[in-house]
C-alpha cells in the first residue's frame, strides 16, 4: 500500500522498553517522526504540542513526512510497536448530525409523536461528553451497570449490567488551534487538525431511564472508543462535498462557506461480519457547523478538543442497534447462525472508514468484557 491510501496519518506509537512518540502510518509501518525529521515536537507522547502549532506547520511537516516515507528511512513494522491513544482529550462533545438517525430514534422512543423536536433542524443538537473515558481502539469496554427503566408502569427501576448495550459509528474531528473565551471559531480549517473514527458506545436501557429531561449521562460516560489514527484534513481534500440541503435556512453563523462535507463510507462489523455500512457524506449537520454552534457563545475550544458526530445513518443503514434491531424487537442474524439485538458479551465491534478515492481512516475495535 502507497503511503497515500493511507493519507500519512499521525498517530503515538512505542516499542518495547521506550518511550511513546510520534509518528505517521505508511502502509504497515509507521515512520519515527522524530527520527526521521530531527523535530523535538514529535518526541512528545501525545500529539497536542505538534497540533498547538497550527495550520502553516501541519502543512509543512506533512511535506516533509512525505519526503521521508519516500525515502523509507526510520520506518518501522506496525507488528513491532504499540499504539496508543493518540491525543491528550482536553474536551468531549458529541452531536446528533444525522436526520436519518435521529428521525429513527425519534420514532423508537417517542411513538406517535413528531420524530424530530422542533429545534433540530435549525441547530446542530449536542452534549458535553466525558473527555476521561476516551480509550484507544484495543481498550476492553466493561459492560456498565446502572438504573434501568421499570417493567411495569409505575414500577421501581431495577439496578444492574445494561441489557441493552449498543455502538455508535461515528467520525471525529479533533481540534490544533484553540480559540479565546468570549470569541467564536474562525474558519475550520484554521482550527481543526484532522479526522477520526469514533464508536461513542451506548447503554441504551440506562440511557432511556435517565435521558429525560437534561439528556445523556451515565447511558454514555462509561466508554467512547476512537482510532489510533488521526488523518489531517489535507488528506482528505478529494472526499469533500457539499452537505444536504437544509430548510429551513440555518441562521447567519451556520451557513456554510466551504464545502465540509465528507464522501466516507463507514463499514460496521460485529465479530468480524459486516452488519451496515453506513455514508457519512449524507450527514444534515457538516462538522464546520458543529464548530461554529460550539463557539457561538464565546464557549472556547482547547488543542486536543474531540467532537463528533453522533451515529452515522443511512436510509438503508443505520449505525447502531437500536435501529438496525427497532430496539430489539427485530434481532438480526450472523453467519454463524446467532441472533442479536444488542452486543453480547464477547463480541468484537470493528469499525473502518474509506473514502471514494480509497484512502482509509484506520480502524476502531473494542471487546465487550463482562460487568463487575
Amino acid at each position: 500500500m502507497t503511503p497515500a491510501r493511507h493519507g500519512l496519518p499521525y498517530g503515538v506509537f512505542s516499542r518495547p522498553g521506550e518511550p511513546r512518540r510520534v509518528g505517521v502510518r505508511v502502509g504497515d509501518h509507521v515512520l519515527d517522526l522524530a527520527a526521521a525529521l530531527g523535530d523535538e515536537v514529535f518526541a512528545a507522547p501525545v500529539l497536542n504540542p505538534f497540533m498547538a502549532l497550527g495550520r502553516a506547520a501541519w502543512r509543512e511537516a506533512r511535506e516533509r513526512a512525505a519526503e521521508a516515507a519516500r525515502a523509507g528511512d526510520h520506518l518501522l513494522p506496525l507488528g513491532a510497536v504499540t499504539l496508543h491513544l493518540p491525543i491528550e482529550v482536553a474536551d468531549y462533545v458529541d452531536f446528533y448530525a444525522s436526520l436519518e438517525h435521529a428521525t429513527n430514534l425519534g420514532r423508537i422512543l417517542r411513538p406517535g409523536e413528531e420524530p424530530l423536536k422542533p429545534n433540530w433542524r435549525h441547530l446542530p443538537v449536542g452534549y458535553h461528553g466525558r473527555s476521561g473515558t476516551v480509550v484507544v481502539s484495543g481498550t476492553p469496554i466493561r459492560r456498565p451497570c446502572g438504573q434501568r427503566p421499570p417493567s411495569t408502569p409505575g414500577g421501581r427501576p431495577s439496578f444492574g449490567p445494561s441489557l441493552r448495550l449498543d455502538l455508535e459509528a461515528e467520525v471525529g474531528f479533533v481540534v490544533g488551534t484553540p480559540t479565546r473565551l468570549g470569541e467564536r471559531a474562525g474558519a475550520f480549517e484554521d482550527h481543526v487538525f484532522g479526522v477520526t473514527l469514533v464508536n461513542d458506545w451506548s447503554a441504551r436501557d440506562i440511557q432511556a431511564w435517565e435521558y429525560v429531561p437534561l439528556g445523556p449521562f451515565l447511558g454514555k460516560s462509561f466508554a467512547t472508543s476512537v482510532s489510533p489514527w488521526i488523518t489531517p484534513l489535507d488528506a482528505l481534500e478529494g472526499a469533500r462535498v457539499e452537505g444536504p440541503p437544509q430548510e429551513p435556512e440555518p441562521p447567519a453563523y451556520l451557513r456554510r462557506a466551504a464545502p465540509w462535507g465528507l464522501d466516507l463510507a463507514l463499514r460496521v462489523q460485529i465479530n468480524g461480519e459486516t452488519v451496515a455500512e453506513p455514508p457519512y457524506r449524507d450527514m444534515y449537520w457538516t462538522p464546520d457547523q458543529m464548530l461554529a454552534h460550539l463557539t457561538v457563545n464565546g464557549a472556547s475550544v482547547r488543542t486536543g478538543d474531540l467532537f463528533a458526530s453522533g451515529t452515522v445513518s443511512g436510509p438503508r443503514d443505520p449505525g447502531s442497534l437500536i435501529e438496525l434491531t427497532r430496539n430489539g424487537a427485530e434481532p438480526f442474524k450472523l453467519a454463524d447462525g446467532a441472533t442479536r439485538t444488542f452486543l453480547e458479551d464477547g463480541d468484537t465491534v470493528t469499525l473502518t472508514a474509506t473514502t471514494r478515492d480509497g484512502i482509509c481512516l484506520g480502524e476502531v475495535s473494542g471487546t465487550v468484557v463482562p460487568a463487575t
